[in-house]
């Protein structure tokens, strides 16, 4: 077996942009399922329960797909639809921190280096997470999770969104599983509902003919996942995917595409939360902010960020509408007068080191980066190794094992100076947060599983070598999807993308073939689609989140 790495230069590309022929077949259909377990998938396809995904594992390739670090949605579907690294498209997490230590959205005008659908066209894309505002492509566009609303920049061409509220009156954007605690049934009925709407989207994007590219995904088996995880719910759920993968089977083998099933990362259970930045105050690398004596009041009598919420969810009240209706100097002023555990908004940065972000990010505070910083840059990397012992020297006091698993953000993104100092994910069983806790250490609650680094690749179709003698393809990584797709329908490669085209997974014998992008916008990208940070979105779930809305 062949594996040709595109990133570090290797190919035989003219340059040109100029198609090359390397397949029968110049159509790739991808279907995108959030957070799909290898294990338990494997396990079900060997038992004979998932008809459609067997199919395509036997007609086919089938493997584990290694996520991005750390293995999150928002840096991992654009890794997937790139071949980039979240340090070259330039998406680290749903939300960035800037020098001010504000939080601001990261939407489909962040994304540096050119998508699938911006260098394949016609194009559908449906329901992929970060891709709002939609971008302008030639074809069809309804953007994903992170959407604020189904409003004029939500779908494009014009007009589109008008058709689904239309004819499909229940579409919504997204559910947020936390919403249904102890409501189980509940929960299950609107998952059920949320995702038939989703199918009714995909299919109405179906009755489009003319495309090249069509990317869809569904994002439901996450929100199940989190809350329950109970294999045989579970299982059901895959049921009701593996009736939709045969119908997607039926379309592709119609129209001699290639299909590729790919999830951004795997899943599994978890008990524990450890939170970063109470290991950071605990390791004298960080400092709360000392409360004024409003905030000190408040505290006496029990009033915080969380219980203000709860107090706002129990009357009825959706804590998005409550903040969007107020003046953001106001609700600043709340943020920071209410006692509470923010990462941000408690923290007093003239007093601190390092802190976490993001969930997984942690900063040096340093003087060139950060408004308020403490370190001077020739002490970064110093502080970056006291940092990683105090990290790696976390134990359960109960087990006595370590709980957290430490990346240098240097040699995770290699290619951005301004790129988070250290990845810290939580080993199987915890899951790391960025609250400010008194405590390191704290129960899950109703958190039931998170995410994990294996999820599942597949692939079938015309130029797909699913044959016995080709093996098992191994170490495969969300950053290999789009350059292999890319060559397996023929078509040249970016320029200094990051995957790898695995060649072993195709019958065509071609070489890759580069094409030279220049630019974002030369291909046609989502910031174009607009352009700028979407102003509604900040509003409503962006420097707010000091209220605790999101961390």
């Amino acid at each position: 077996m062949t594996r040709t790495g595109t990133g570090t230069g290797t190919g035989t590309g003219n340059g040109t942009g100029a198609r090359t022929r390397a397949s029968d077949t110049d159509r790739a259909f991808v279907l995108g399922i959030d957070g799909v377990p290898w294990n338990l998938l494997r396990d079900w396809i060997d038992a004979g329960e998932l008809p459609s995904f067997r199919r395509l594992r036997d007609e086919g390739v089938a493997a584990p797909l290694e996520s991005t670090t750390p293995p999150t949605t928002p840096a991992a579907w654009p890794t997937i639809a790139t071949g980039s690294r979240p340090d070259n498209h330039g998406i680290y997490g749903f939300q960035r921190v800037e020098g001010d230590y504000t939080q601001q959205m990261n939407t489909s005008a962040d994304r540096e280096q050119p998508a699938l659908w911006d260098l394949l066209s016609p194009a559908v894309v449906g329901n992929v997470p970060m891709t709002y505002p939609a971008s302008e492509i030639d074809g069809k566009m309804v953007a994903g999770m992170m959407s604020p609303a189904i409003n004029e920049r939500f779908a494009h061409p014009d007009g589109l969104a008008d058709e689904i509220t239309e004819g499909i009156p229940d579409y919504e954007i997204g559910l947020n599983w936390y919403d249904y605690a102890d409501e189980e049934a509940r929960f299950r009925n609107d998952l059920n509902s949320l995702v038939a709407a989703r199918r009714a989207l995909m299919d109405r994007l179906m009755d489009v003919d003319d495309w090249q590219l069509f990317f869809f995904v569904f994002t439901a088996p996450d929100r199940l996942q989190h809350l329950i995880w109970d294999e045989d719910v579970i299982l059901e759920h895959y049921g009701v995917l593996d009736d939709i993968l045969g119908d997607v089977l039926e379309y592709v083998d119609e129209r001699d595409a290639n299909l590729f099933v790919v999830s951004d990362h795997g899943f599994g259970p978890i008990s524990t939360f450890v939170n970063l930045n109470a290991v950071l105050e605990r390791e004298g690398f960080l400092s709360r902010k000392d409360r004024s004596a409003a905030g000190d009041s408040l505290a006496s009598l029990g009033v915080t960020k969380s219980n203000v919420l709860g107090a706002l969810k129990r009357v009825g009240i959706d804590e998005k509408r409550f903040i969007q209706s107020l003046p953001k100097g106001l609700v600043d002023g709340i943020a920071e007068q209410v006692p509470g555990d923010h990462g941000l908004y408690d923290v007093d940065f003239d007093d601190t080191i390092a802190f976490a972000h993001g969930p997984s990010y942690v900063y040096v505070n340093d003087t060139e980066r950060f408004e308020s910083g403490t370190v001077a840059p020739a002490n970064v990397d110093s502080v970056k190794r006291e940092l990683r012992d105090a990290f790696e020297d976390v134990t359960d006091p109960e087990t006595g094992d370590r709980v957290l698993s430490v990346s240098d953000g240097d040699e995770a993104f290699p290619d951005d100076e301004a790129s988070p100092d250290l990845v810290v994910v939580g080993e199987a069983g915890y899951e790391e947060k960025t609250r400010l806790a008194d405590d390191v250490f704290e129960p899950a609650g109703k958190k039931a599983a998170s995410h994990r680094s294996e999820g599942v690749f597949f692939a079938r179709g015309p130029t797909i070598d699913g044959s016995s003698e080709a093996g098992d393809p191994a170490d495969l990584s969300v950053a290999d999807v789009a350059p292999t797709l890319l060559h397996s329908i023929g078509e040249p490669i970016p320029d200094g993308i990051d995957g790898d085209v695995r060649t072993e997974l195709l019958e065509a014998d071609a070489d890759p073939t580069v094409r030279s992008v220049e630019a974002r916008a030369a291909a046609g990208a989502g910031g174009d689609a607009g352009g700028g940070e979407d102003e509604d979105f900040g509003d409503v779930e962006d420097r707010l989140k000091g209220l605790g809305y999101m961390e």
